[in-house]
Protein backbone atom coordinates (compact mmCIF):
# COMPACT_ATOMS: atom_id res chain seq x y z
CA UNK A 1 0.00 0.00 0.00
CA UNK A 2 0.84 3.75 -0.86
CA UNK A 3 0.93 6.64 1.60
CA UNK A 4 -2.05 8.37 1.66
CA UNK A 5 -0.99 11.06 3.98
CA UNK A 6 2.23 12.43 4.52
CA UNK A 7 2.13 14.63 7.46
CA UNK A 8 5.59 16.27 8.07
CA UNK A 9 6.57 18.34 11.03
CA UNK A 10 3.29 19.97 11.61
CA UNK A 11 2.41 22.63 14.03
CA UNK A 12 -0.53 24.14 15.25
CA UNK A 13 -0.37 27.01 18.27
CA UNK A 14 -2.96 28.87 18.85
CA UNK A 15 -1.88 32.30 20.24
CA UNK A 16 -3.52 33.88 22.90
CA UNK A 17 -4.36 37.17 23.84
CA UNK A 18 -1.62 39.41 24.47
CA UNK A 19 -1.34 41.40 27.55
CA UNK A 20 0.50 44.92 27.55
CA UNK A 21 3.15 43.73 29.96
CA UNK A 22 4.00 40.70 28.59
CA UNK A 23 6.84 41.34 25.86
CA UNK A 24 6.75 37.82 23.66
CA UNK A 25 3.53 36.42 21.88
CA UNK A 26 2.72 33.53 24.37
CA UNK A 27 0.62 30.32 22.29
CA UNK A 28 -0.95 27.21 22.87
CA UNK A 29 1.12 24.29 21.50
CA UNK A 30 -1.68 22.27 20.61
CA UNK A 31 0.21 20.02 18.27
CA UNK A 32 4.13 20.59 17.93
CA UNK A 33 6.33 19.25 15.40
CA UNK A 34 4.22 15.75 14.08
CA UNK A 35 5.51 13.99 11.68
CA UNK A 36 4.20 10.57 10.41
CA UNK A 37 2.06 9.26 7.45
CA UNK A 38 -1.27 7.00 6.85
CA UNK A 39 -1.36 4.46 3.88
CA UNK A 40 -4.33 4.24 1.64
CA UNK A 41 -6.86 1.58 3.43
CA UNK A 42 -5.42 1.92 6.67
CA UNK A 43 -6.40 2.78 10.31
CA UNK A 44 -4.10 4.90 12.37
CA UNK A 45 -5.46 5.02 16.15
CA UNK A 46 -4.21 8.04 18.17
CA UNK A 47 -4.26 7.82 21.55
CA UNK A 48 -3.34 9.72 24.60
CA UNK A 49 -4.60 11.98 27.98
CA UNK A 50 -7.00 14.55 27.43
CA UNK A 51 -5.39 17.70 26.44
CA UNK A 52 -2.50 15.71 24.83
CA UNK A 53 -3.61 17.85 20.78
CA UNK A 54 -5.19 14.84 19.45
CA UNK A 55 -8.71 16.07 18.17
CA UNK A 56 -6.76 19.46 17.16
CA UNK A 57 -4.20 17.11 14.73
CA UNK A 58 -6.97 15.46 13.31
CA UNK A 59 -8.91 18.69 12.54
CA UNK A 60 -5.32 20.55 11.45
CA UNK A 61 -4.79 17.71 9.24
CA UNK A 62 -8.17 18.40 7.15
CA UNK A 63 -7.79 22.22 8.18
CA UNK A 64 -10.71 23.38 9.95
CA UNK A 65 -7.84 24.21 12.20
CA UNK A 66 -5.40 26.15 10.23
CA UNK A 67 -1.71 24.55 9.87
CA UNK A 68 0.82 27.57 12.35
CA UNK A 69 3.39 25.34 9.79
CA UNK A 70 4.18 22.42 8.32
CA UNK A 71 3.21 20.02 5.45
CA UNK A 72 0.16 17.73 4.82
CA UNK A 73 0.34 16.06 1.89
CA UNK A 74 -2.77 13.93 1.04
CA UNK A 75 -2.34 11.80 -2.19
CA UNK A 76 0.68 14.36 -3.85
CA UNK A 77 -0.86 17.70 -2.78
CA UNK A 78 -0.13 19.46 0.09
CA UNK A 79 -3.05 20.73 1.14
CA UNK A 80 -2.11 23.20 3.92
CA UNK A 81 -0.91 25.68 0.90
CA UNK A 82 -4.04 24.90 -1.04
CA UNK A 83 -6.44 28.63 -1.49
CA UNK A 84 -9.84 28.36 -0.27
CA UNK A 85 -11.53 27.68 -3.60
CA UNK A 86 -9.01 24.53 -3.92
CA UNK A 87 -9.21 23.41 -0.58
CA UNK A 88 -12.95 23.79 -1.14
CA UNK A 89 -13.02 21.15 -4.11
CA UNK A 90 -10.80 18.68 -2.40
CA UNK A 91 -12.62 18.78 0.90
CA UNK A 92 -14.95 15.85 -0.61
CA UNK A 93 -12.45 13.63 0.24
CA UNK A 94 -11.81 14.29 3.92
CA UNK A 95 -14.75 14.05 6.23
CA UNK A 96 -15.04 14.66 9.69
CA UNK A 97 -17.47 12.67 12.09
CA UNK A 98 -17.65 14.47 15.69
CA UNK A 99 -17.81 13.14 19.27
CA UNK A 100 -21.27 14.27 20.06
CA UNK A 101 -23.78 13.19 17.28
CA UNK A 102 -26.40 15.52 18.95
CA UNK A 103 -24.54 18.66 18.64
CA UNK A 104 -23.12 18.57 15.27
CA UNK A 105 -26.67 17.59 14.14
CA UNK A 106 -28.91 20.75 13.09
CA UNK A 107 -32.54 19.78 15.39
CA UNK A 108 -34.16 22.35 12.70
CA UNK A 109 -33.10 19.83 9.66
CA UNK A 110 -34.74 16.56 9.02
CA UNK A 111 -32.19 13.77 8.77
CA UNK A 112 -32.92 13.91 4.31
CA UNK A 113 -32.10 17.57 4.63
CA UNK A 114 -28.86 17.00 6.68
CA UNK A 115 -27.73 14.39 4.81
CA UNK A 116 -28.41 15.81 1.04
CA UNK A 117 -26.77 19.26 1.89
CA UNK A 118 -23.50 18.14 0.87
CA UNK A 119 -25.13 16.51 -2.39
CA UNK A 120 -27.00 19.79 -2.71
CA UNK A 121 -23.54 21.78 -2.12
CA UNK A 122 -20.78 20.10 -4.06
CA UNK A 123 -22.50 17.86 -6.62
CA UNK A 124 -25.84 20.19 -7.39
CA UNK A 125 -28.44 16.96 -7.38
CA UNK A 126 -31.65 17.58 -8.48
CA UNK A 127 -34.06 16.89 -5.55
CA UNK A 128 -35.18 13.36 -7.06
CA UNK A 129 -30.88 12.90 -6.67
CA UNK A 130 -30.43 14.39 -3.57
CA UNK A 131 -33.51 11.64 -2.36
CA UNK A 132 -32.56 8.60 -3.99
CA UNK A 133 -29.04 8.72 -2.86
CA UNK A 134 -29.89 9.93 0.88
CA UNK A 135 -32.10 6.26 1.34
CA UNK A 136 -28.99 4.86 -0.28
CA UNK A 137 -26.82 6.64 2.20
CA UNK A 138 -29.46 5.57 4.92
CA UNK A 139 -29.61 1.65 3.95
CA UNK A 140 -26.31 1.67 4.15
CA UNK A 141 -25.69 2.75 7.62
CA UNK A 142 -28.15 0.18 9.02
CA UNK A 143 -31.28 2.80 8.83
CA UNK A 144 -34.43 3.05 7.13
CA UNK A 145 -35.37 5.27 4.42
CA UNK A 146 -38.39 6.31 5.82
CA UNK A 147 -36.29 7.93 8.59
CA UNK A 148 -35.39 10.97 5.98
CA UNK A 149 -38.13 12.40 7.56
CA UNK A 150 -37.39 12.62 11.12
CA UNK A 151 -35.70 15.12 13.51
CA UNK A 152 -32.40 14.00 15.19
CA UNK A 153 -34.51 14.65 18.58
CA UNK A 154 -36.53 11.32 17.12
CA UNK A 155 -33.73 8.71 17.39
CA UNK A 156 -30.64 7.08 19.89
CA UNK A 157 -27.15 8.02 20.60
CA UNK A 158 -26.41 5.41 18.24
CA UNK A 159 -28.91 6.16 15.62
CA UNK A 160 -27.40 9.66 15.53
CA UNK A 161 -24.22 8.75 15.16
CA UNK A 162 -25.12 6.86 12.09
CA UNK A 163 -26.52 9.65 10.37
CA UNK A 164 -23.41 11.37 11.04
CA UNK A 165 -21.47 8.78 9.42
CA UNK A 166 -23.75 8.48 6.75
CA UNK A 167 -23.37 12.55 5.91
CA UNK A 168 -19.87 11.80 5.84
CA UNK A 169 -20.15 9.07 3.64
CA UNK A 170 -22.12 11.18 1.35
CA UNK A 171 -19.65 12.81 -0.84
CA UNK A 172 -17.60 9.17 -1.38
CA UNK A 173 -14.88 10.65 0.86
CA UNK A 174 -11.23 8.93 1.15
CA UNK A 175 -10.17 9.79 4.46
CA UNK A 176 -12.28 10.20 7.56
CA UNK A 177 -11.26 11.61 10.53
CA UNK A 178 -13.18 9.76 13.86
CA UNK A 179 -12.67 12.15 16.48
CA UNK A 180 -13.81 10.34 19.71
CA UNK A 181 -16.62 9.05 17.53
CA UNK A 182 -18.00 6.44 20.01
CA UNK A 183 -17.15 7.60 23.55
CA UNK A 184 -20.52 9.10 24.04
CA UNK A 185 -22.18 6.09 23.25
CA UNK A 186 -23.03 2.59 25.42
CA UNK A 187 -20.58 -0.12 25.28
CA UNK A 188 -22.66 -2.14 23.16
CA UNK A 189 -23.79 0.49 20.70
CA UNK A 190 -19.66 1.53 20.88
CA UNK A 191 -19.38 -2.25 19.58
CA UNK A 192 -22.23 -1.92 16.39
CA UNK A 193 -20.73 1.16 15.67
CA UNK A 194 -17.15 -0.19 15.38
CA UNK A 195 -17.96 -2.94 13.59
CA UNK A 196 -20.15 -0.71 11.16
CA UNK A 197 -16.42 1.66 10.59
CA UNK A 198 -14.72 -1.59 9.65
CA UNK A 199 -17.53 -2.62 7.23
CA UNK A 200 -17.28 1.25 5.56
CA UNK A 201 -13.63 0.39 5.56
CA UNK A 202 -13.96 -2.88 3.09
CA UNK A 203 -16.76 -1.88 1.02
CA UNK A 204 -15.75 1.80 0.30
CA UNK A 205 -11.88 1.70 1.01
CA UNK A 206 -11.70 4.12 3.50
CA UNK A 207 -8.69 5.21 4.96
CA UNK A 208 -8.96 6.25 9.06
CA UNK A 209 -7.84 8.41 11.85
CA UNK A 210 -9.15 7.38 14.49
CA UNK A 211 -8.92 9.18 17.53
CA UNK A 212 -9.93 7.68 20.59
CA UNK A 213 -8.80 7.68 24.94
CA UNK A 214 -10.32 3.77 24.78
CA UNK A 215 -7.30 1.77 24.08
CA UNK A 216 -9.57 -1.08 23.94
CA UNK A 217 -11.73 0.44 20.80
CA UNK A 218 -8.22 1.63 19.48
CA UNK A 219 -6.50 -2.01 19.46
CA UNK A 220 -9.69 -3.73 17.86
CA UNK A 221 -10.20 -0.95 15.05
CA UNK A 222 -6.47 0.40 14.55
CA UNK A 223 -3.68 -0.99 12.00
CA UNK A 224 -1.45 1.21 13.71
CA UNK A 225 -1.21 3.25 16.93
CA UNK A 226 0.37 6.66 17.45
CA UNK A 227 0.68 8.02 21.17
CA UNK A 228 0.71 11.80 21.62
CA UNK A 229 1.72 13.81 25.05
CA UNK A 230 1.40 17.44 24.68
CA UNK A 231 1.16 17.85 21.14
CA UNK A 232 4.32 15.47 20.36
CA UNK A 233 4.35 11.89 19.16
CA UNK A 234 5.64 9.72 21.85
CA UNK A 235 5.68 6.36 20.31
CA UNK A 236 4.32 4.81 16.87
CA UNK A 237 3.69 1.16 16.43
CA UNK A 238 1.77 -1.74 14.84
CA UNK A 239 -1.36 -2.25 16.91
CA UNK A 240 0.05 -5.68 18.06
CA UNK A 241 3.46 -4.59 18.85
CA UNK A 242 2.66 -1.61 20.28
CA UNK A 243 0.08 -3.66 23.37
CA UNK A 244 2.86 -6.80 23.17
CA UNK A 245 6.30 -4.50 23.38
CA UNK A 246 5.30 -0.58 24.29
CA UNK A 247 9.23 0.87 24.58
CA UNK A 248 8.40 4.54 25.43
CA UNK A 249 7.32 4.58 29.41
CA UNK A 250 4.45 7.07 29.44
CA UNK A 251 3.18 4.37 26.69
CA UNK A 252 4.09 1.25 29.23
CA UNK A 253 2.06 3.91 31.85
CA UNK A 254 -0.74 4.24 29.95
CA UNK A 255 -1.23 0.73 28.78
CA UNK A 256 -0.85 -0.53 32.90
CA UNK A 257 -3.55 2.08 33.81
CA UNK A 258 -6.36 -0.27 31.66
CA UNK A 259 -8.64 -2.01 34.32
CA UNK A 260 -8.16 -5.93 34.50
CA UNK A 261 -11.55 -8.06 34.98
CA UNK A 262 -9.84 -10.41 37.49
CA UNK A 263 -9.87 -8.80 40.84
CA UNK A 264 -7.59 -11.74 41.92
CA UNK A 265 -4.85 -10.76 39.37
CA UNK A 266 -1.88 -8.40 40.55
CA UNK A 267 -0.51 -5.96 38.01
CA UNK A 268 2.32 -4.09 38.16
CA UNK A 269 1.77 -0.39 37.48
CA UNK A 270 3.53 2.19 36.26
CA UNK A 271 2.64 5.50 38.66
CA UNK A 272 2.98 9.00 36.72
CA UNK A 273 3.38 11.83 39.37
CA UNK A 274 2.48 15.45 39.22
CA UNK A 275 0.49 16.95 36.59
CA UNK A 276 0.69 17.30 33.05
CA UNK A 277 2.75 20.71 31.82
CA UNK A 278 0.95 23.22 30.28
CA UNK A 279 0.85 23.70 26.88
CA UNK A 280 1.82 27.02 26.90
CA UNK A 281 5.21 26.74 28.22
CA UNK A 282 6.19 23.05 27.78
CA UNK A 283 8.77 21.48 29.48
CA UNK A 284 12.78 21.93 28.04
CA UNK A 285 14.24 18.34 26.21
CA UNK A 286 11.50 15.54 26.56
CA UNK A 287 7.98 17.08 27.38
CA UNK A 288 7.49 14.26 29.73
CA UNK A 289 10.67 14.05 31.81
CA UNK A 290 8.70 15.91 34.56
CA UNK A 291 6.79 12.98 35.14
CA UNK A 292 9.19 10.18 33.60
CA UNK A 293 10.27 7.31 36.46
CA UNK A 294 13.35 6.68 34.20
CA UNK A 295 13.91 10.28 33.29
CA UNK A 296 17.82 10.94 33.06
CA UNK A 297 19.87 14.63 33.32
CA UNK A 298 19.91 14.27 29.40
CA UNK A 299 16.17 14.22 29.21
CA UNK A 300 15.77 17.29 30.70
CA UNK A 301 18.40 19.31 28.48
CA UNK A 302 17.89 17.28 24.99
CA UNK A 303 14.54 16.81 22.63
CA UNK A 304 14.76 13.12 21.76
CA UNK A 305 14.47 12.46 18.25
CA UNK A 306 11.63 10.51 16.58
CA UNK A 307 12.87 7.08 15.27
CA UNK A 308 12.94 3.94 14.33
CA UNK A 309 14.15 1.46 17.39
CA UNK A 310 13.13 -1.42 15.62
CA UNK A 311 11.18 -2.01 11.91
CA UNK A 312 7.99 -0.41 12.26
CA UNK A 313 8.80 0.68 15.56
CA UNK A 314 9.13 4.12 16.28
CA UNK A 315 10.21 6.18 19.68
CA UNK A 316 11.29 9.83 20.53
CA UNK A 317 12.70 8.18 24.10
CA UNK A 318 16.60 8.53 24.92
CA UNK A 319 16.82 5.22 26.39
CA UNK A 320 16.61 3.56 22.15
Amino acid sequence: MSDLIEISHLKKHFPLKREWFVREQLSVKAVDDVSFSIKSGETLGVVGESGCGKSTLGRAIIRLHEPTSGSVVFDGVDVAKLSKEEMRVKRKDMQLIFQDPFSSLNPRQTVGTIIGEPLEIHLKLTAAERKARVEELLKLVGLSPYHLRRYPHEFSGGQRQRISIARAMALNPRFVVCDESVSALDVSIQAQVINLFMDLQEKLGLTYLFISHDLSVVKHISDRIMVMYLGKTMELAGSDELFANPLHPYTQALLQAVPVADPHRKVERLLLVGDVPSPINPPSGCVFHTRCPKAMDRCKAEVPEFKEASLGHWTACHLY
